[in-house]
């Protein structure tokens, strides 16, 4: 091969490849597309220049010229840390508040069935009494409830606490793949242990022993499920009501942003398990461990609210294929 008759010919290409490098951030559509059209051209040329010459210059410059215009064609990963604060700043909270209606329902829904259920239990001597023996009940009520969360060591408890919760939001996250169905029969149970535990307390007068022992950590738990049970719902909806797109291309966005949560539920309930195994069997008084538990509840909405509604303002959904890679766009 005659190398400068080949540099000759197809200067120009490169030449022009190299200046669109160089402005790949402000490339309109068809730079864009003439951008990809001569990296594929300066590639051949490259494969055809090694094979046919042993010039070391030449071999040198298309080599570095085909690897930034791949780094450019094909995108460049964003580092690990940028991606976990995408994660925490985008991903999840957009997902969270862009579903805050289903999430509210569910909660709503959720103590509604709480109260009824407590109120019953507690009106209800014939109720209480089908539940155990007066010796039983005694024992639950006087010692077994509040010894539950001081038995065992904080660490071990808080694993434990931190795999059951977990166990609860995997499976409504889970039943998604279900059209969402059996979830509200996840919530039921759980609404149903508190709505006898509740009125077994308040019949007995130990509403603060409860409240107490519950609110610390009860208030963040109880959110990440409902928030849990919010999308997976919401993900089994659109299968039903996709709206005027096609029902596949809604169906894998959801469920994108449904890993999304949870995966942020994890460290959420981590928290939440944290707070049950040091701060409500700990000696603080007990307007104090409410106290902690209401705070951890505020900032956690407040999260979600502002990063949320920040998101939502900048068009993000939560969809994992939005993350950006480093990519000319015109």
């Amino acid at each position: 091969m005659d190398v400068d008759a080949f540099v000759l010919a197809h200067r120009a290409s490169w030449d022009r490849l190299e200046l669109l490098l160089t402005r790949r951030r402000a490339l309109t559509g068809a730079e864009v597309d003439e951008l990809v059209d001569l990296y594929q051209r300066v590639s051949t040329h490259l494969s055809m220049v090694r094979s046919s010459s042993a010039d070391p210059v030449l071999i040198g410059r298309l080599s570095g010229l085909v690897a930034r215009a791949r780094s450019v064609v094909t995108g460049a990963h964003a580092p690990l840390w940028s991606e976990l604060v995408r994660f925490w700043t985008v991903s999840f909270p957009v997902v969270a508040y862009r579903s805050w209606r289903w999430w509210l329902g569910t909660a709503v829904a959720f103590f509604v069935v709480a109260v009824v259920i407590g109120a019953w239990v507690a009106g209800s001597p014939e109720v209480r009494a089908s539940i155990g023996t007066p010796a039983e009940l005694e024992q639950l009520i006087n010692h077994d409830f509040a010894a539950y969360y001081s038995e065992n060591p904080a660490g071990s408890f808080g694993l434990q606490v931190w795999v059951n919760n977990s166990w609860v939001a995997a499976q409504c996250i889970g039943f998604a793949i279900l059209l969402g169905i059996p979830i509200p029969y996840v919530l039921f149970q759980n609404a149903l242990n508190v709505g006898v535990s509740g009125g077994l307390m308040f019949g007995a007068g130990k509403a603060d022993v409860l409240l107490g022992l519950l609110i610390p950590h009860g208030l963040l738990e109880l959110t990440a499920v409902f928030l849990a049970a919010a999308v997976g719902m919401r993900l089994g909806w659109t299968v039903i009501a996709p709206g005027d797109r096609p029902r596949g291309q809604v169906l894998a966005e959801q469920g994108r942003a449904v890993v999304a949560v949870a995966v942020g539920l994890v460290v959420v309930l981590l928290i939440s398990g944290l707070i049950e195994a040091l701060v409500t069997p700990s000696p603080l008084p007990t307007f104090l461990r409410i106290g902690i538990g209401v705070a951890a509840e505020i900032v956690f909405l407040n999260y979600i609210v502002y990063f949320g509604r920040k998101a939502v303002r900048a068009g993000e959904s939560g969809d994992a294929d939005e993350a950006p890679d480093v990519l000319p766009t015109g």
